[in-house]
């Protein structure tokens, strides 16, 4: 059986020539392999160690399953389709939900277990019938909207959890790390929200002994004074040792917040399977449903040990873009590299380090950009808003999660946010299209022109489903940049 773990060695192994690409099934030198192997791993970096410190989870715990997950998916991929699979961006939002309601750790896991089940069952499905009941169910109207309403659904954990920390270092790394994303180039956009959080520990460093303590929230959410930076983690803890696990725990209030992410993941999968297709020139379709179905298996993995669940990541596919160098092998390095860190209860307590303001600062970018692929998933598929069809439902459904409005049925169980706004944008786009007239289903702008600029070329809005890259999340076919995780 195939594997994909044998790899023939490109040209000389140093440089690929010029308009060459190194193949998944091809490599560089063995050094010159697994240096490009760290490189993947400080470029998901930023996303993969920002995220579990969000939802409340071991970061250690997390960077040794992202590896075990990569591993995972580069076999059941039969290493076709290189990427790193790291802790998801897109299960933030449910996770302060389902804190807020008084959840613990082990909720939140067993809540995102259910979710890979479910991302497992998808992957099944497209298997044997093929990516057209993803378009049928999931069309881009329903998938921008959904993912959309997830990014946003996250402004007030930042207005009120993050940024009081410390407003000032959270607005000058909310700077830094804008002007990271936008003046920098190559390898270095893509890992701006690391270089965010470098900066922002600098700062807060320097501000420490300068100004003293600050008088504000501390991360419970007391006034008190405290130390910006506080690394007396670090130095206790050990240089080798195990992260902590724990089982999930399985509640139905939890169950149907996180359900909705289930979206964003496929969208994201089918991205990232879409651009690396194209950009290593071997069309994948055939291996979309295979993807969806290891993506939800390695995050069933992790969870069931306490980790957070794994998506694709875009950053990943921005080093290959930049560096032409496609190789799986490269993969396989940077896993290596997360088990390592893994097992470094110090490089964990650095992580949990973070200043809350530093997080306040990224977190806006973050949560924003997570959100805006929503709309960047209409516009790669020419969306018409102006046809009611699709108005109607997104809107109702994006200002439902974006305002936390909650229906509750009965005295035990409610629907609110996330879980309620993509059941109204689901179940309102399939109903409203089975009464609407035909000249709707054409989607035909039946707006007033004025209210919006109109491009002929994008009458049609039956373009491919949206195609965000994955953590998180914003990567196009084309490989651009534009997601920063999940």
């Amino acid at each position: 059986m195939d594997l994909g773990v044998r790899w023939k060695l490109h040209g000389d192994g140093r440089t690929p020539a010029p308009g060459a690409v190194v193949r998944p099934d091809e490599r560089l030198s063995w050094p010159r392999t697994v240096g490009l192997g760290a490189q993947h791993v400080v470029a998901m970096f930023g996303a993969s160690f920002v995220a579990p410190v969000l939802m409340g989870l071991d970061p250690n715990l997390a960077i040794m399953m992202s590896g075990v997950a990569t591993v995972l998916f580069l076999l059941a991929t039969r290493g076709r389709v290189p990427s790193y699979l790291g802790c998801s961006l897109s299960f933030v939002g449910v996770a302060a939900v389902i804190r807020a309601q008084g959840g613990t750790s082990a909720t939140v896991t067993g809540a995102v277990f259910v979710v890979g089940v479910v991302l497992f069952l998808v992957g099944l499905a497209v298997q044997r019938f093929g990516a057209r009941i993803i378009h049928a169910a999931m069309p881009p109207i329903v998938t921008g909207a959904v993912v959309m309403l997830i990014g946003f659904n996250l402004a007030p954990v930042t207005a009120s959890t993050y940024w009081p920390q410390d407003q000032w270092t959270a607005l000058l790394v909310m700077l830094f790390t804008g002007l990271a994303v936008v003046c920098l180039r190559g390898f270095w956009s893509r890992i701006a929200i690391f270089l965010g959080l470098v900066f922002g520990y600098g700062i807060s460093w320097v501000f420490d002994r300068v100004f003293g303590k600050i008088h504000s929230v501390d991360g419970s959410g007391k006034l008190t004074d405290h130390w910006r930076l506080d690394l007396s983690g670090v130095g206790k803890a050990d240089w080798i040792g195990l992260p902590s696990f724990h089982g999930p725990a399985f509640h139905w209030s939890a169950i149907l917040v996180a359900l909705p992410v289930v979206i964003a993941l496929v969208a994201e999968n089918a991205g990232h399977v879409k651009a690396v297709g194209e950009m290593t020139g071997d069309p994948l379709d055939d291996k979309l449903g295979t993807a969806i179905s290891a993506d939800g298996v390695a995050s069933m993995i992790s969870t069931a040990v306490g980790g957070p669940p794994n998506t694709t990541y875009s950053e990943n596919i921005g080093v290959m873009a930049a560096t032409r160098v496609y190789s799986t092998a490269a993969y396989w390095a940077a896993a290596c590299f997360a088990l390592l860190f893994g097992v470094c209860p110090k490089f964990g307590a650095i992580v949990a380090a973070i200043p809350g303001g530093v997080l306040g600062g990224i977190t806006v970018i973050l949560y924003g950009m997570i959100g805006l692929l929503g709309a960047q998933i209409w516009t790669n598929a020419r969306v018409d808003l102006r046809n009611p069809l699709n108005l109607v439902p997104a809107a109702a459904g994006i200002i439902i999660g974006v305002g936390n409005v909650s229906m509750k049925f009965t005295d035990t169980f409610s629907l609110s946010g996330i879980a309620l706004g993509t059941v109204v944008v689901i179940t309102g786009y399939h109903a409203l299209r089975a009464f609407a007239p035909a000249h709707l289903k054409k989607q035909e702008p039946l707006l007033d022109e004025g209210t919006s600029s109109y491009d002929a070329s994008g009458q049609a809005g039956g373009a491919a489903p949206g195609q965000a890259g994955s953590g998180g999340s914003g990567e196009t076919a084309s490989g651009g940049p534009g997601r920063t995780a999940s």
